[in-house]
């Protein structure tokens, strides 16, 4: 119910105002909150209780067997609950934006998912996961014992029971990793942690209570703060890390977080007179980090910088919660909030401020009621108008009723109107603020955020205290009003919407058929509704197989764009031969690669083989192709077991050859080329190649023996007929030459002038006469003379020996290559070609071989 005065909840502690509103009535039905254990999450986060096995309860008000942990809303609406089923109690239970953690004694604890209690990860404090499903493991040996344990947003520090302290970074199971050692010789009296967030160091710092002193320790070093104040029974941390409150049997002391600067000092006999009795059960928190809230037994205490302070009852119990701009009360009966009353509420509504706000917001009130007075008011404050709207914006923002929100931003959009130049941006972005704040304040979704604590966060962390709320179309009108992508809300919506339908069978919201058609048609509906192209599908199939839903995954993978993504969900589950259709489809060859290399590590040969036949996938051709490419290159046993498998036989006979080719050993390269062979004649289209394989190996053969009879003195290995023949020649082997030419049926022009060019070599003249003079040269006698001519150095005279064999009308030219222009002149005068010895003339150098030209043609004239 709406206040009629905002200032009604104010009060003052050392002329510093206060003020403590109620924020919800709890419509949750219990009586006396110290029956129970209760853990709340910050920023308006939800509320966990689990009955307190320490104390003594009624059986009329608590059921009797394993009990529950109930989460509630800070509305007091029961959303869900857990049925503990270990034997070992809770020892804490922390609230993370997405998560629940349990965390036992033993070691164990267990994180659950805020929009699924139904599942859970389950750890142990060294990091190794046990089990990610319901379990009824009781301790376990070897998980090390705790004594106690603090946890923040990112993580839990651990006192283990040699009083060393462990720090576990996330919550995904990962180690311990040991801070230095304390030192400690007996429990603490207490600890608290100073998380990453707030530490000047950005990493995790302890302090410690231990006898008189404070330690402070992290995973470096230990620093002995050398105090005598102590113990003491409570350390908290102020919200921006920079103060502490240590509390022992005595007094509450007030101190900078590096002990420079004693702050305050307050006597605690002033609230109860036997601080022994009370100082076990006392909670201790901050409120903001302007104050101090003590709380036992119901009561609440709220203690100033100065000692003053303000109290409240709320018997049976209370539970406080400490937020970075005030204080959360939850009772019985009610949620309410304590806060300093921000500096621009002040300014607005203080009795007697003559801020410009103030005046301000009474001519707005003057307008509404037609009086002059308005008028009067905007005149005295011109020249602060544009601040007193500023003013009256961000008091608007601090303010929890509806009704004073909107009439501090009519008051400012009343002092606008007489501003020449204004940027509208802060009013626009507070309004629209406000929209969403009063939205997820609303008390059927129960999260009390106030401005502060929405800003120190951001919206997208509101969307995720939504979204685990399971508050899908509330996160998604709030994202798409703040021009934030609603693609995380849809994909938490889809992933929740197969969960409820595969732990009910049915999904009631569609009409009670949840089978895989319907909810595919409905996800898809619905993004397409929404207009969002940049939800992965991928993400939601995946939480559909991890549910069983195997069909409805590659359903939703059919309209998932990015291959990438398909691919490896698709080998996950099983669909090999659909992951390689989609990866060639994106035309992307590395992911075509990846997707063979997985089937080729997970699957037999057979079914590898069988998946690539293009006789029955057509459209994997583009991937047999890659994986021909990267086998020639990088494995070809993978390729000579693809053409066998496949059935290509000329493919299987090349790469014989081109293995065979490559080898440095005559024994591997006689195995491949009777491989080769072999392959080539399991094909009737191939039956040359066959031949020339054979014959390529019989040569081989024949090579490896010649080797061995002239005792490895000669290398003919590797050699083609030619060559091996011209080396037979030139080593003196005529006879081995012989029989290799007959074998291989080398024809008579060939061998000639394999065997001319070799005694050539040879320098062997008198073999080369013989061989000349042996029979007819099947090639002539042109290719000796000009052969000769060509060696280094030439053999002219060798060459000339041979011209007289040649025919008649190239006996003059080849002698004249030879150098013998005289015999030149005598063939051209023999065949009486008179042109001939003219052009010799003309060519002659001078000198002897002119004087041997005249003296032909002389004798020709004669």
């Amino acid at each position: 119910m709406a206040l009629s005065s905002p200032t009604a909840t104010w009060d003052t502690i050392q002329n510093v105002f206060y003020r403590k509103e109620e924020i919800y009535s709890m419509s949750w039905s219990i009586q006396d909150l110290s029956d129970y254990k209760i853990s709340v999450g910050k920023n308006g986060g939800p509320i966990a209780i689990i009955r307190n096995e320490n104390k003594i309860l009624s059986t009329k008000k608590h059921s009797i067997g394993k009990p529950k942990i109930e989460i509630y809303n800070s509305s007091g609406i029961l959303k869900s609950n857990i049925l503990w089923d270990l034997n070992e109690k809770p020892i804490l239970i922390h609230f993370t934006i997405n998560n629940l953690i349990i965390i036992l004694k033993s070691g164990l604890y267990r994180i659950y998912d805020l929009s699924n209690l139904s599942f859970y990860k389950q750890f142990s404090s060294l990091g190794g996961l046990l089990n990610n499903t319901n379990n009824n493991n009781e301790e376990e040996d070897g998980i090390i014992n705790i004594l106690e344990v603090k946890a923040y947003e990112e993580g839990m520090v651990i006192l283990t029971s040699n009083l060393e302290f462990l720090e576990i970074r996330g919550w995904n199971g990962s180690r311990a990793i040991p801070l230095i050692s304390s030192g400690l010789i007996e429990k603490p009296s207490s600890w608290a942690i100073l998380s990453p967030d707030i530490s000047t160091t950005a990493h995790i710092q302890i302090i410690i209570s231990t006898f008189s002193t404070i330690l402070t320790l992290d995973t470096l070093e230990k620093i002995d703060q050398k105090i005598i104040k102590g113990p003491f029974s409570n350390i908290s941390i102020s919200p921006n890390g920079k103060f502490l409150a240590l509390l022992n049997k005595k007094q509450l002391w007030v101190v900078s977080i590096d002990f420079n600067r004693n702050l305050s000092e307050v006597d605690l006999n002033q609230f109860f007179s036997d601080s022994s009795e009370i100082i076990e059960e006392i909670q201790c928190e901050w409120c903001g980090d302007n104050a101090i809230t003590l709380s036992w037994n119901g009561k609440v205490i709220l203690i100033g910088p100065g000692g003053d302070s303000l109290s409240w009852d709320y018997s049976p119990a209370v539970q406080i919660v400490g937020e970075i701009d005030g204080l959360r009360i939850i009772s019985s009966g009610t949620c309410e909030f304590v806060q300093k009353v921000p500096d621009a509420t002040l300014a607005v509504f203080s009795p007697g401020s003559s801020h410009p706000a103030a005046i301000l917001y009474d001519a707005l009130d003057h307008f509404e009621r037609k009086s002059p007075k308005a008028d009067e008011s905007i005149r005295s404050i011109r020249p602060d108008l544009g601040n007193a709207v500023d003013t009256c914006i961000e008091a608007a923002g601090r303010e929890l009723e509806v009704i004073w929100q909107r009439k501090l931003l009519k008051a400012a959009q009343f002092g606008r109107a007489f501003l020449d130049l204004y940027n509208p941006n802060d009013f626009v972005t507070m309004a629209q603020t406000l929209k969403v704040l009063n939205a997820v304040r609303y008390y059927e979704n129960g999260i009390p955020i106030t401005y502060e604590q929405y800003i120190a966060s951001s919206p997208s962390t509101l969307i995720l205290h939504l979204l685990s709320r399971n508050l899908h179309l509330l996160a998604l009108r709030i994202s798409q009003y703040l021009n934030l992508r609603p693609d995380p809300v849809l994909s938490h919506w889809a992933s929740a919407k197969i969960i409820r339908s595969s732990q009910k069978g049915v999904d009631p919201s569609d009409g009670g058929l949840g089978d895989d058609e319907q909810i595919c048609k409905a996800i898809v509906d619905k993004f397409e509704k929404e207009g969002e192209r940049g939800v992965s599908y991928a993400e939601i199939a995946r939480k559909a197989w991890e549910n069983g839903r195997a069909r409805l995954a590659t359903m939703l993978l059919d309209h998932e764009p990015r291959a990438a993504e398909q691919v490896p969900l698709l080998l996950q589950m099983k669909e090999e031969k659909i992951a390689l259709e989609k990866a060639v489809d994106s035309g992307d060859t590395d992911l075509v690669y990846q997707v063979l290399l997985h089937l080729r590590s997970t699957l037999s040969p057979g079914d590898f083989f069988h998946i690539l036949d293009d006789s029955i996938s057509p459209k994997l051709k583009p991937a047999v192709n890659l994986l021909q490419v990267y086998a020639r290159q990088a494995d070809r046993d993978l390729l000579r077991d693809f053409y066998y498998q496949d059935d290509r036989r000329t493919e299987s006979g090349c790469l014989e050859m081109e293995e065979a080719s490559q080898q440095a050993y005559a024994e591997d390269r006689l195995e491949h080329l009777k491989k080769a062979a072999k392959a080539f004649g399991e094909s009737k289209e191939r039956q040359f190649e066959s031949k020339m394989a054979d014959d390529s190996y019989r040569l081989l053969t024949l090579q490896q023996i010649y080797e061995k009879e002239l005792d490895q003195k000669f290398t003919f290995s590797g050699l083609s007929v030619n060559a091996f023949i011209h080396k037979l020649i030139l080593e003196g082997f005529t006879k081995r030459a012989e029989r290799v030419r007959i074998d291989w049926k080398v024809p008579d022009k060939r061998f000639w002038w394999i065997k001319l060019k070799a005694l050539a070599e040879r320098k062997d003249w008198e073999g080369l006469e013989s061989f000349a003079k042996s029979k007819k040269s099947p090639i002539g006698y042109e290719p000796f003379v000009t052969h000769l001519l060509s060696l280094t150095p030439p053999q002219p005279t060798h060459a000339a020996s041979f011209v007289a064999r040649c025919d008649p009308r190239q006996r003059a030219e080849l002698y004249v290559q030879c150098g013998d222009w005289g015999k030149a002149a005598e063939s051209a005068k023999e065949r009486n070609d008179r042109g001939k010895l003219d052009e010799l003339k003309r060519r002659a150098p001078n000198g002897i071989a002119q004087r041997e030209v005249d003296e032909v043609i002389r004798r020709v004239g004669k």
